[in-house]
C-alpha cells in the first residue's frame, strides 16, 4: 500500500484541518495509508540553524523522505498560508540540495468556514510547491466548506455527496501516485 506523508498547517489544538486530515485517513484506509507529520510545534525556519538541523524538521522530512507522496491540508488566514506551513515547507528545502518535495507527487487540500474553501492558499501553495519539484496533482481541486457536522467525533464524514467526493478524490490521489511516483 502506498503511503502518504500529511502536512496539516495548522498548530490549532482544534484544528479543523486537522480533523479534515483525520477524516480523509479513515476515508484512504484499505487503499492509502496516511502518515502525519508534526509540524505544529516546530521551530521557525533559521538558516542560521540549519548547520546543526534540528530534530523537529528532520523528523518531519524522514516522514516525507519514507513517503510515496505528500497530501498539503492548509487553512487559509488572511487569502494565504500559515506561517507554520510555509517554515515546514523551507526547512524540507534545506540542507542546500536536500529538497525533501523534489520529485515527489503531490496534492493539496484545505478545509474552512467560510463559502470560498481555502481556494486563495492552495493557489499560493501550488506556486510554491510546483517551484519546488512537487509533481502536484491538478484535478479534482479540494475546497471544502465545513460546518459543525461534517466531520463526526469518529472522524467519519457525515454529509453523503461530500464523501463520496472525497472519496474520489483518494481514488484520484492513489492513482496519481502510481503514475508519477517512483
Amino acid at each position: 500500500m502506498k503511503k502518504v506523508a500529511v502536512l496539516v498547517g495548522s498548530n490549532r489544538r482544534e484544528s479543523l484541518n486537522l480533523k479534515f486530515a483525520k477524516a480523509l485517513a479513515k476515508l484512504a484506509e484499505g487503499r492509502l495509508e496516511f502518515v502525519f507529520a508534526d509540524i505544529a510545534n516546530m521551530e521557525m525556519f533559521n538558516d542560521d540553524l540549519v548547520e546543526n538541523f534540528p530534530a523537529a524538521p528532520q523528523a518531519m522530512k524522514d516522514v516525507v523522505a519514507s513517503a510515496d507522496a505528500v497530501l498539503l491540508v492548509t487553512p487559509e488566514y488572511n487569502r494565504t498560508i500559515t506561517a507554520v506551513l510555509k517554515s515546514a515547507i523551507d526547512w524540507g528545502t534545506r540542507p542546500v540540495g536536500e529538497n525533501a518535495w523534489n520529485g515527489k507527487p503531490g496534492a493539496i487540500v484545505g478545509a474552512t468556514p467560510g463559502a470560498i474553501g481555502t481556494a486563495a492558499a492552495q493557489m499560493h501553495l501550488r506556486s510554491i510547491m510546483t517551484g519546488l519539484g512537487l509533481i502536484l496533482m491538478g484535478r479534482p481541486e479540494v475546497f471544502v466548506q465545513v460546518g459543525p457536522d461534517l466531520i463526526d467525533e469518529n472522524s467519519n464524514i457525515t454529509n453523503e455527496d461530500t464523501k463520496k467526493f472525497l472519496s474520489g478524490f483518494i481514488d484520484s490521489l492513489a492513482k496519481w501516485i502510481d503514475r508519477v511516483g517512483e
